[in-house]
């Protein structure tokens, strides 16, 4: 089970920091990722994050600006927004796939999302 939190309304420029927490012993066994949900539009990759958290890979909408981390001691993974835009705003998922992936698709268990809201 993944529980996402931080979400909330931030005016842009500013910062925000979502983490999910996973429940049970195997999180350490999934990639995770981050994806979006905007009103009225598709479900958008954001940035994935590897098992040990060695690598890490961004959509070019943030790169530069997110940061995805995890702490598999805590089975938390994280994401660290800086200079939110609007066009940001969107329900944040956190979600575990099995393969190292940027396609929605491919993600196995999703979390219930967190709701970011940029003022402008």
């Amino acid at each position: 089970q993944l529980q996402a939190s931080g979400g909330g309304l931030v005016q842009a420029g500013g910062s925000l920091r979502l983490s999910c927490a996973a429940s049970g012993r195997t999180f350490s066994s999934y990639t995770m990722g981050w994806i979006r949900q905007a009103p009225g539009k598709e479900r958008e990759f954001v940035a994935v994050i590897t098992r040990s958290g060695g690598s890490k890979y961004y959509a070019d909408s943030v790169k530069g600006r997110f940061t995805i981390s995890r702490d598999n001691a805590k089975n938390t993974v994280y994401l660290q927004m800086n200079s939110l835009k609007p066009e940001d705003a969107a329900v944040y998922y956190c979600a575990a796939a099995r393969i190292y992936s940027v396609r929605t698709g491919e993600y196995d268990y999703w979390g219930q999302g967190t709701l970011v809201t940029v003022s402008s």
